[in-house]
């Protein structure tokens, strides 16, 4: 197998993860991996593809804040919850390697959401309104990586035959 090939098919595999494990932008690296194919292809079935890949990168991206942002506005999650929650998140990040980020975000919302309602059910309520909609986030990123995927592979199937 040639580098030309493992080398994006790799990127791919680590964008896909990183959108899993919010530490590098899975999404992008997974557009990047595409545009380096193309740029080696030189070919224009390859910047065709490239293209697609683009446009499905941009419509995950511009569906990946629209749905679940409104579903958190229709809960009452204000998006000052979610900025509080992520900077608890990384302070848990090095405070408890591995699963301090995950519980560091999710007692962060529940915290700010508490703070505001004095109902302790009612933050219940929001942060799982919160987690919801974070989980399908990320759900939408990765179908959008995934069709990158598929395309890209595509791609290459039509450029070999």
């Amino acid at each position: 197998m040639e580098a030309t090939l493992w080398v994006p098919a790799v990127l791919i595999v680590i964008g896909m993860v990183g959108i899993v494990i919010p530490v590098i932008p899975g999404l992008l690296l997974c557009l990047a991996a595409v545009f380096v194919w193309a740029l080696d292809t030189g070919s224009t079935l390859g910047w065709w593809v490239f293209g697609v890949c683009a446009a499905l990168y941009l419509a995950g991206v511009a569906l990946q804040y629209a749905v679940p942002g409104r579903r958190m506005r229709e809960a009452g999650v204000r998006r000052s919850t979610l900025v509080l929650a992520v900077l608890l998140a990384v302070v848990g990040f090095f405070v408890i390697p591995v699963i301090g980020a995950a519980i560091g975000f999710v007692g962060g919302i529940y915290l700010v959401e508490l703070g505001h309602s004095k109902d302790r059910a009612a933050a219940w309520t929001s942060t799982k309104a919160a987690l919801k909609a974070v989980f399908l986030s990320m759900g939408i990123e990765l179908l959008a990586a995934l069709a990158i995927a598929v395309t890209w592979v595509a791609g290459v199937l039509v450029s070999r035959a």
